[in-house]
């Protein structure tokens, strides 16, 4: 008789929202993880009382209330509204694209004819059908946004020339002829009182974890513990690289503790200049509202994977997805695991996303067991 009804590999939101449900419905679950802490990218660490976004900034925001209920039942959630700034050549703009942002810009405060200047430069750019970023940001929102918000940035973030990148990167390009700050349009939106760890510990309560604990370096013992397996770890490292490795894009972090109150007054500062090598500059006490006489700051760096860094970002290209649906077939030959999660699915999602998805999947699995 096996000693665990479920493994759960990756103490990640997916991998603990899914061994919370299955706790909940009286089954034996052991989670396991090869880093240090549980919470896996929403990790928080506390430093001297300001909860430090240790892999970059999260803020939960959702349309879906019982998503937004289900975490608020371990942890309050605060007010935060995400309004980053973005700073080209020193001169600071006001994000998502809003009439403040063309404000700042042209100095139009009229919306009809922000609306008619948008209108003319994506008429004079001659773009019928865009075959690749560059032309299809253009065609969204003309060339002297493009030029100034999405060129550098994007280029920093992807690690390509934007006309070397597919079209479909920039489905759309939110536009508001209002002047709100808001960058989210969801009903609900905020970051929990006290950091994720205490959503994480939430939802780990009374179920045991073994930290600094790789999956990989005894399989065949993982597998033989468990009656089924939650994997949320790479896909491709799962099949041991079988058809080659999956391309991501990762993130280095310089973090700076300053005695000062204050640094740069925002929580989340873009920097979209191709030539400054960060791509934004995080200051955390922003995100709770923080009145430490200290502060923390990180700086953002795009890198290119390579195997042993930590994969961020799946790059979902033609190459890279037609190479995944490869390792999907695999999944179905596997028995008695499940694959889930931004890494295990390659596929980018937002916090209530891998939320939600981890929830209505648990209950697939546990209808059945």
């Amino acid at each position: 008789m096996k000693e665990y009804d479920f493994l759960i590999v990756g103490a990640g939101l997916y991998g603990c929202v899914f061994a919370h449900a299955a706790t909940k419905a009286g089954k034996k679950c052991l989670v396991i993880d090869k880093r240090k802490h549980a919470g896996g990218n929403v990790y928080c660490r506390d430093e001297n009382g300001i909860n430090v976004h240790q892999y970059g900034a999260h803020i939960f925001h959702t349309n879906d209330e019982n998503t937004w209920n289900f975490v608020n039942s371990f942890v309050e959630f605060n007010r935060y509204t995400n309004s980053p700034i973005a700073n080209y050549k020193g001169k600071l703009y006001n994000l998502p694209f809003n009439m403040n942002t063309f404000y700042q810009l042209w100095g139009i405060s009229d919306p009809q004819l922000v609306k008619e200047k948008l209108d003319a430069q994506i008429k004079a750019s001659g773009i019928d059908v865009p075959t690749n970023l560059e032309e299809q940001a253009i065609k969204l929102v003309g060339n002297d946004m493009y030029e100034i918000f999405i060129k550098g940035y994007t280029e920093k973030q992807w690690g390509k020339p934007c006309n070397e990148l597919p079209p479909f990167i920039i489905k759309r390009l939110p536009v508001r002829l209002t002047f709100d700050n808001n960058y989210f349009n969801d009903k609900f939106q905020g970051i929990p009182i006290g950091g994720y760890n205490v959503l994480i510990d939430g939802l780990l309560k009374d179920i045991p974890v073994k930290l600094e604990t790789d999956f990989f370096n005894d399989i065949t013992y993982f597998k033989s513990i468990a009656k089924k397996i939650v994997y949320t770890g790479p896909i491709d490292a799962f099949f041991d690289y079988k058809f080659g490795a999956l391309e991501y894009r990762s993130l280095r972090f310089e973090e700076k503790i300053l005695e000062i109150d204050n640094f740069q007054g925002n929580a989340v500062v873009n920097y979209t200049e191709n030539k400054v090598p960060y791509t934004r500059i995080i200051e955390h006490k922003h995100f709770e509202f923080g009145f430490q006489k200290h502060t923390v700051v990180t700086y953002e760096y795009p890198l290119a994977w390579q195997k042993g860094m930590e994969p961020f970002y799946p790059v979902n290209d033609v190459v890279n997805n037609t190479l995944f649906k490869k390792y999907e077939a695999l999944k179905e030959l596997e028995e008695n695991i499940i694959f889930g999660g931004r890494l295990a699915e390659y596929k980018y999602y937002d916090m209530h996303q891998i939320v939600a998805a981890a929830r209505v999947q648990s209950k697939i699995v546990l209808a059945k067991d």
